[in-house]
């Protein structure tokens, strides 16, 4: 019975250093970049936006925005809650614009998410 335990314990704790070593960075980032449909980003290779009537239409349309930054990584916007919550309204004022963002970012399988601390138009 006390080696079952031991093994249990010794399970968990893998289990959750690893989760952790995939967290959050230790401190907050600031990114500039455009905010644009997620399936454009992708599809169409874009640097920027076509335009601001086609990212809000897009995203109207329900899909995703994301930033995708002056050095071409895109940022998946995500919540730190469960359940989780689109960020689709919190970007929806700034689609298509240049912005500032700073918050958390997670990096997981190539993938980059930000949970959004601060976004605001970019100078």
């Amino acid at each position: 019975m006390k080696l079952a335990k031991s093994v249990v314990w010794a399970v968990l704790a893998a289990v959750l250093g690893t989760a952790a070593s995939t967290g959050a960075a230790d401190t907050a980032v600031t990114v500039k970049g455009y905010v644009l449909d997620s399936a454009c980003a992708f599809t169409k290779d874009l640097k920027k936006p076509i335009s601001k009537e086609c990212a809000l239409a897009c995203a109207k349309a329900g899909s995703a925005l994301v930033i995708l930054a002056d050095d071409g990584t895109i940022y998946w916007p995500i919540a730190d809650t469960t359940p989780a919550s689109g960020q689709n309204a919190k970007l929806l004022p700034f689609a298509g614009d240049k912005v500032m963002v700073s918050g958390r970012v997670y990096d997981r399988g190539g993938s980059k998410a930000m949970v959004i601390a601060k976004i605001e138009a970019a100078k």
